[in-house]
């Protein structure tokens, strides 16, 4: 994980989305525990209370739990339930910018289908 400490984007948002990230793509699975707001504040310079603000996002999504006394650990259901928030995303993102831009340059439809058809195959 790298914070950016010169970014807007506030360091806690920055741990839950580098440790969601994490998770989704399989560094840390389903039962595994994550590392503790002491190791994260010691190994990346951060506030312990800062770690724990990232985490707790987690924890109220429901993609970590914590177990009294142990840690925190991934939910059974973490990669699917960050897979359901990043396919609700994906049209306001992504989806809707790209769109406009095309309609910007006066791509048709049929020519925008090509270009994501051949993205997708390119990919």
């Amino acid at each position: 994980m790298k914070f950016n400490f010169d970014s807007p984007e506030p360091i806690y948002l920055q741990v839950a989305e580098q440790l969601e990230e994490a998770i989704f793509t399989g560094i840390y699975r389903a039962g595994e525990q994550v590392p503790s707001t002491t190791e994260m504040s010691k190994e990346f310079h951060i506030n312990p209370a800062t770690a724990l603000k990232g985490m707790n996002r987690l924890v109220a999504a429901q993609i970590i739990e914590k177990r009294r006394g142990v840690g925190m650990f991934v939910t059974a259901t973490a990669a699917e339930t960050i897979r359901q928030k990043r396919r609700a995303q994906f049209y306001e993102r992504y989806v809707n910018r790209f769109t406009a831009e095309a309609k910007k340059l006066n791509l048709s439809e049929t020519e925008l289908i090509a270009l994501v058809t051949r993205s997708y195959h390119d990919a």
